[in-house]
């Protein structure tokens, strides 16, 4: 008998053993830093074909990135950057994190931001969690904004090609001891 109650108990630990490991998971979606503050979002393949990206920050502000005239889903083509551009994150806001709701239909968006509003306080937020049509999945990262160098903005050009300020950036104003040069034209 008390072999069996130890064969039994070596089968059942090796058991446990084998489900405590989890399985690669592999990431639906990564980031990529562009800049200090920048980052675009890069869909894997075989993903499902829409999403909406929202960001809530350390201070619990909540934007949504992907905003279209319809308020909707956009389409996320894998392995390309989420409508093709990189989402600044402002730096006074903190850490933040990054929720990707894949989709097989288009989702209106609203709902998702009054809902992430909703779970605010959760510490993670899953499709579960959503009431949302069709299938859904949620990707949560993580993207900490640094300070990098200041934007640079050009100046605003008059009449005749001059440039006539500084575009707002505070510098100075041309000929008053700032630091942009006028520019004269070419001429062919």
């Amino acid at each position: 008998m008390t072999r069996w109650t130890v064969l039994l108990a070596v089968m059942a630990l090796g058991a446990a053993c084998n489900e405590a490991r989890s399985p690669d998971k592999s990431a639906r979606v990564q980031l990529k830093k562009t800049g200090a503050a920048t980052m675009e979002v890069i869909p894997a393949a075989g993903q499902l074909p829409y999403c909406l990206l929202y960001t809530m920050s350390e201070k619990g502000v909540i934007r949504q990135l992907t905003l279209t005239r319809e308020n909707r889903s956009i389409r996320c083509d894998a392995n390309k950057p989420v409508a093709n551009t990189s989402f600044r994150i402002p730096v006074q806001e903190g850490k933040v994190r990054v929720y990707v709701f894949f989709s097989d239909e288009r989702v209106q968006a609203g709902p998702v931001a009054q809902q992430l509003y909703d779970l605010r306080d959760k510490e993670r937020v899953t499709a579960m969690d959503m009431r949302l049509p069709g299938r859904v999945f949620v990707e949560t990262l993580e993207f900490t904004p640094e300070t990098g160098e200041p934007e640079m903005t050009g100046g605003v050009v008059g009449a005749g090609g001059v440039v006539t300020s500084d575009g707002g950036t505070g510098t100075g104003t041309v000929g008053g001891g700032g630091s942009m040069i006028p520019v004269d034209p070419v001429d062919d």
